[in-house]
């Protein structure tokens, strides 16, 4: 078994990508992480180092990236610290991301404070239910939309839909008169630490309080299916939803270091939570 690492971040990615077959490797100073079943998702194919490089360092870590996925077209790569130290990518072409993690015990649990007067809050359980999933994730990134990305999407719910289905937790949605306009999931490998995954609400649908109608549900039930007492969220510090998550009780813990450069044309990832 691997060293866990100590960020609680990517403790919980860790945990996700294993659940989900994932091979995390320990090597002197990092660990490689490899999702062959998903070779273009990044952040299933990185390297989480141990400690924060100087910039002099960058270009030795990329030429260990090359060794280690070769024929990689993304560079990624994850730092094992809580708080950001001071760092200029300079000329590596890597981009340094900030992401916040937030945590919440079920006593530390709001309601939402605009709870959606008629939607209806569920577990999916059909074909349909996933295909729905599908759809959202793609509604959500309409400036990915090619076929390279809806073959990654697929992988992910496909993936989502084998954790749901192997007890690890569930996937959620939000319905109005039958459709997806919002969904989650939240996982667990029974540690009591449960983490959620892809919180994304369809654009025509935003702003009615269905995110936090959806999060607040999911988290009520899925920690007490799950037996968690730490439910663990990461999203972007400058993303209006991170507002949603602290009124319903989530609490700033710790900052999740990343650095990535997209293959050549590809986009970063938008900045959506997983």
């Amino acid at each position: 078994m691997s060293p866990l690492p100590t960020a609680l971040g990517y403790r919980t990615d860790l945990m996700l990508l294993r659940l989900g077959g994932s091979v995390v490797s320990a090597r002197p100073g990092y660990l490689r992480i490899e999702t062959p079943q998903n070779p273009t998702f990044w952040w299933g194919n990185f390297l989480l180092l141990s400690s924060m490089p100087t910039a002099d360092e960058l270009e030795g870590w990329l030429h260990t990236f090359e060794q280690e996925f070769p024929g990689a077209e993304h560079r990624a790569f994850g730092v094992d610290v809580a708080q950001a130290p001071a760092l200029d990518p300079g000329s590596s072409g890597l981009e340094l991301g900030l992401s916040t993690v937030l945590t919440a015990t079920p006593a530390q649990l709001r309601p939402p404070p605009h709870p959606h007067p008629t939607a209806v809050l569920r577990p999916l359980h059909s074909d349909e239910d996933w295909s729905q999933a599908l759809e959202v994730r793609l509604a959500c990134n309409e400036d990915r939309a090619d076929e390279e990305y809806r073959i990654f999407a697929e992988r992910r719910v496909q993936q989502a839909r084998a954790l749901s289905a192997a007890g690890y937790g569930q996937w959620y949605g939000a319905f109005l008169d039958g459709r997806m306009v919002a969904s989650l999931g939240l996982y667990s490998d029974g540690s009591g630490v449960a983490r959620f995954q892809v919180v994304e609400t369809h654009p025509e649908f935003r702003g009615q309080g269905l995110c936090g109608s959806l999060l607040a549900y999911a988290a009520q039930v899925g920690a007490e299916q799950l037996k968690a007492h730490t439910l663990v969220l990461v999203a972007d510090p400058a993303y209006h939803a991170v507002r949603i998550y602290r009124s319903l009780g989530f609490q700033d813990t710790e900052q999740q270091v990343a650095l990535e450069r997209a293959p050549a044309g590809a986009q970063l990832p938008a900045p959506t939570p997983t």
